[in-house]
């Protein structure tokens, strides 16, 4: 799944360039940076890859996701919708803009429903905070519909989901603002680093200032300039920079070598009674930098994890016992363990978080086995892990009915 698997030349090639001009800044120095601009050339093929009208690289996807919240108007007070399985910091996010977040069902997506939604909304709801899981996406017709009936915000977090679409439309476009994470484990990847997109040149522009203190960019000399609005600092540098830029043009051919792995993963292993496979709500659309496999019930995913776990079979995460994606184990949230006090503790949660009844969530998520696919591959390493993988299966469930 990462873009690291072909980490070489071209990425040095472009940190070399900055590294010769000593301009690791993003802003600024136009006479010793030799027209090297690696944040706008890291932008621009975003660009191209996704169709936005806009784009804005920062230090993560963390802190893309923020600045898409404030950028589209999200703020203190607000309830906001969000998935209970997602990466924490999409959660973290929407608290330290203030908001309140608002936990809904998933579907067989991975993804918030509409059904999930509609039932979570209430007379504060100001807006969602979509999470597009595992390399592929949400069903937007219906969420799309909700989301217009009752005039909320849409923000996408797409931080898994760069390079996936839905009937042609990027994710992270749907909504006011997305974002997409170049961490280390993504498809393509920065080091650190994300980048927010928007068709919307009023909220690119707060993003812009919001992201550097509110500086404007307008202007020579930087000290100068007006400063908008009040902002932070979530900057890129121009050696993140540099790799993303160099990843991000690898990101079609890893797409096109992911897409022929998983699709004979899938094959192989629908041979296998017992192995579903996660809704893609619009297959050619996929990024398919996962296998989603879906057992037909927590137990039997228990015994088939514990089975790869027994076998030595690696690459895959079983997300409900995850630290970090999943609902179940964020105590610090449940318990309300801050550093200092959030908005959430003076306002008050929304819902009591510590006792939440998301029964389809619990279920689907179960049921959920997640492989990475990994476009160094060769088809005997395919092959060989759809055995394996189905072998555990037949073990497991030969297990359940002994």
């Amino acid at each position: 799944m990462p873009g690291t698997e072909l980490f070489g030349a071209e990425e040095r090639k472009e940190v070399n360039d900055v590294l010769e001009t000593g301009i690791l800044f993003r802003y600024g120095h136009d006479a010793q940076r030799n027209g090297h601009w690696k944040a706008r050339e890291f932008e621009e093929e975003v660009k191209k890859i996704t169709g936005a009208k806009y784009a804005h690289a920062m230090s993560s996807g963390s802190t893309a996701v923020a600045t898409a919240l404030a950028a589209a108007g999200i703020g203190t007070g607000d309830e906001v919708i969000v998935p209970p399985f997602t990466f924490i910091a999409t959660i973290e996010a929407v608290l330290f803009v203030g908001a309140l977040p608002v936990f809904a069902e998933v579907d067989e997506t991975l993804c918030l429903s509409a059904e999930g939604i509609k039932k979570a909304i209430t007379p504060k709801t100001k807006g969602v905070c979509l999470v597009h899981m595992c390399g592929g996406m949400a069903e937007m017709d219906s969420i799309m519909q909700v989301v217009k009936e009752h005039n909320l915000i849409l923000v996408e977090d797409a931080g898994q989901a760069f390079a996936s679409s839905y009937k042609g439309v990027s994710t992270g476009l749907f909504g006011k603002a997305g974002s997409y994470s170049f961490d280390f484990f993504k498809i393509a990847t920065a080091g650190e680093g994300g980048v927010l997109v928007t068709n919307d040149e009023e909220t690119y522009n707060k993003a812009d200032y919001y992201s550097d203190h509110g500086h404007s960019h307008i202007g020579a000399k930087r000290g100068m300039e007006q400063h908008p609005i009040l902002g932070f600092n979530y900057r890129i540098g121009e050696l993140n920079a540099a790799v993303g830029l160099a990843q991000t043009r690898r990101v079609p051919h890893i797409r096109e070598v992911n897409r022929k792995y998983k699709k004979m993963l899938t094959e192989l292993l629908s041979q296998t009674p017992g192995i579903g496979f996660a809704t893609i709500a619009d297959p050619d659309g996929d990024s398919a930098t996962f296998l989603n496999i879906l057992m037909e019930t927590p137990e039997a995913a228990q015994r088939t994890v514990d089975e790869m776990n027994n076998a030595g079979v690696a690459g895959f995460d079983y997300w409900y016992k995850n630290m970090y994606h999943f609902i179940n184990q964020w105590d610090h949230i449940k318990e309300m363990r801050t550093a200092s006090k959030l908005a959430v503790e003076v306002l008050g949660t929304p819902q009591d978080y510590a006792n939440l009844q998301l029964p389809v969530t619990q279920n689907v998520i179960g049921r959920l086995i997640s492989f990475g696919i990994r476009c160094t591959w060769t088809e005997e390493q395919v092959r060989d892990l759809a055995a394996k993988i189905s072998d555990c299966v037949k073990k497991a469930l030969a297990t359940a009915h002994a």
